[in-house]
């Protein structure tokens, strides 16, 4: 397996140029790989707020509305981040229930909220990453502007089969889990399904990646970090290949339709079973056994898949003599 990466580093060049001039023109833009690609936006319930200390101050009281300006940096260097927030402002004191009367919300970027003085819990969410500030807005006077760090970045994952063989998009698929393994050796599932190409926003940190090509045994694990303020281009290597089936009576004959298949490992597994005249499947590198079954009557040839190499396997009504060859022909699209 190999995985090639693609880091948007601009935040941390902008750190690194002395000239203060320089340094703002690249940090405005740190955030600008986050709005090329479509992006998963991803509700995020608000931390377990036992870290605060008890709150007396009832915010829902009467009082003169203060205006209450709030911003979130990726970075603690980074500029304000102008898309993608979700902002959620909270009462300290709870509901029968226990849970936290929400009291406002603001999607977008940069915002404000009128609030009467007393304390809340600020919380805003970037994707699956976010954070949370306890406030007071004081009965005299102002509020300073609320900055919250999320500490957070992006990644965009894709992958190739072989070499450099494009794989379609539709056949791909991926799901990010925890770095940290549980008790019982599972991962805890951070989001499931993404599509190559679509920016997922994380709190920085190390992910271990899971991509299906196809739908049979094509499984490819990674990890990969994710670093603040940067978005972080994944492309990892499927070592399968996509094969379609075919039962002829002659190579390069036409398929013969009613035809139910199984695919064997080398080992006696099945990993596969269908019926059709050339069903399309997509398998991990090594050698299989297609047997194939018409009238009562079975056929079956070994043959072989090669990173890469997609082409046809071609079983025959008379004698299993065909060439393995054909299992690496030339590279189809």
């Amino acid at each position: 397996m190999r995985i090639r990466f693609r880091i948007h580093l601009k935040t941390a060049l902008a750190i690194a140029l002395a000239g203060a001039g320089a340094e703002r023109a690249l940090a405005e833009d740190a955030t600008d790989a986050f709005k090329s690609f479509p992006s998963i936006s991803l509700s995020r319930k608000m931390p377990k707020l036992t870290g605060f200390s008890t709150i007396s101050t009832d915010p829902t009281q009467n009082g003169e509305l203060k205006d209450v300006k709030v911003e979130a940096l990726l970075t603690t260097e980074g500029p304000a981040v102008e898309s993608g927030l979700t902002w959620r402002v909270f009462s300290p004191i709870p509901d029968s229930d226990g849970k936290l009367p929400l009291l406002a919300t603001s999607e977008g970027g940069s915002t404000a909220f009128n609030l009467v003085p007393g304390e809340y819990f600020v919380n805003v969410a970037f994707g699956r990453a976010g954070a949370t500030r306890k406030i007071r807005v004081p009965e005299q006077g102002t509020i300073d502007k609320q900055v919250l760090i999320l500490d957070a970045g992006g990644v965009m994952l894709n992958a190739v089969s072989g070499s450099d063989v494009r794989i379609p998009p539709n056949e791909l698929s991926f799901s990010i889990y925890s770095s940290d393994v549980k008790e019982d050796g599972e991962r805890a599932l951070i989001v499931a399904d993404v599509k190559p190409d679509t920016v997922v926003r994380l709190s920085a940190g190390t992910y271990h990646v899971v991509s299906d090509y196809g739908s049979v045994n094509a499984v490819i694990r990674a990890d990969i970090q994710v670093e603040a303020g940067k978005l972080t281009e994944a492309t990892i290597q499927h070592r399968a290949a996509k094969l379609t089936l075919k039962l002829v009576s002659e190579p390069g004959g036409e398929a013969i339709a009613d035809t139910a298949w199984s695919i064997l490992t080398s080992s006696g597994d099945v990993v596969s079973e269908s019926v059709g005249a050339f069903p399309t499947l997509v398998l991990a590198e090594g050698g299989y056994t297609a047997v194939a079954r018409n009238k009562d009557k079975i056929y079956q040839r070994d043959f072989t898949v090669k990173a890469g190499v997609n082409t046809d396997v071609e079983v025959l009504l008379h004698g299993n003599d065909a060439p393995d060859e054909a299992a690496a022909a030339e590279a189809q699209d």
